[in-house]
């Protein structure tokens, strides 16, 4: 009898049952192609599949790395998180629930947003965490907002917006909405002053955020076959009472319908964005009067 044996890899090793213990999230399924893919090679791709393109639900932390200059961001307004104005509660009390996002996320809320560089050109960004919350804006997201647009207009620089949103966060009400008036207004003196803005959907962006500045960029980018409108397509199929039209609400519908300006894949989305800065102009140039698209 031999006296050693070789040891089992561990992805060799039977477990109970005759099944392979493979660790818990070595690999993803791509929800479009059903293909494949190592975790962390999707991650190097920007969670891009690499067979049919498909885009998967990026972390806010990734986005930011994967388009702003290494070492050139600074997140601003940490200061601020929400309270409860109105002490709403439905199953559990909105405390409780903003409580259990925090822990979750490690954010106090659905915005981050700070200055940073495109390619060496200096520039106010706004990224919604649609992790929190579904990234629904309340008073703190829309004041969040707000200073992007301001922090532009202050540093003469141009401001940029990431949005993935469900709309107002119902728990605020009417303080939810008001944000979708503040937020259009502080956008509007940008334009004044002659400033770019560039929005960036996402998926999803739908309800008060696509009611207000996310639709108000002097370009309008998104992201291939993102979800983009006010109301959801079943809540317009059930009001009307018709069938939509194939890919209703979706970023190609949108482009075909003069909605938006261009669609591009994350993949290429930090080298266009810095060549439309260079375009548009910075502060260092002439600045260009914000013109109408839509």
């Amino acid at each position: 009898m031999a006296w050693w044996r070789r040891k089992k890899d561990p992805l060799e090793r039977p477990q109970p049952g005759g099944k392979v213990s493979v660790p818990v999230g070595l690999w993803t399924k791509c929800e479009s192609c059903g293909e494949i893919t190592y975790t962390d090679e999707l991650i190097q791709n920007l969670r891009v599949c690499p067979v049919c393109g498909h885009h998967h639900i990026m972390p806010t932390e990734e986005r930011i790395t994967s388009i702003v200059d290494e070492g050139s961001w600074t997140e601003l307004d940490l200061e601020i998180g929400p309270g409860d104005p109105l002490g709403f509660v439905d199953e559990k009390s909105y405390r409780k629930r903003i409580d259990a996002a925090v822990a979750k996320v490690g954010r106090t809320d659905a915005f981050v947003s700070g200055m940073g560089q495109i390619d060496g050109l200096d520039a106010s960004l706004g990224f919604f965490a649609f992790e929190f919350m579904g990234g629904s804006m309340g008073s703190v997201v829309g004041e969040k907002v707000t200073r992007v647009f301001e922090r532009a207009l202050e540093r003469r620089t141009p401001a940029l917006v990431f949005s993935a949103s469900g709309g107002a966060r119902m728990q605020e009400g009417i303080l939810s909405l008001m944000q979708m008036a503040k937020t259009s207004a502080a956008r509007a003196r940008l334009r004044e002053a002659g400033l770019p803005y560039i929005s960036i959907l996402l998926h999803p962006t739908t309800g008060g955020v696509a009611a207000s500045f996310a639709f108000l960029g002097d370009l309008i980018l998104a992201e291939p076959k993102a979800l983009i409108g006010f109301a959801g397509p079943r809540v317009i199929q059930q009001t009307i009472g018709q069938e939509l039209p194939e890919g209703f609400q979706r970023s190609e519908f949108l482009l075909e319908h003069g909605m938006i300006d261009r669609i591009v894949s994350r993949l290429e989305l930090r080298e266009q964005l810095a060549a439309l800065l260079r375009l548009l102009g910075t502060k260092d140039a002439s600045p260009v009067v914000s013109a109408d698209v839509n």
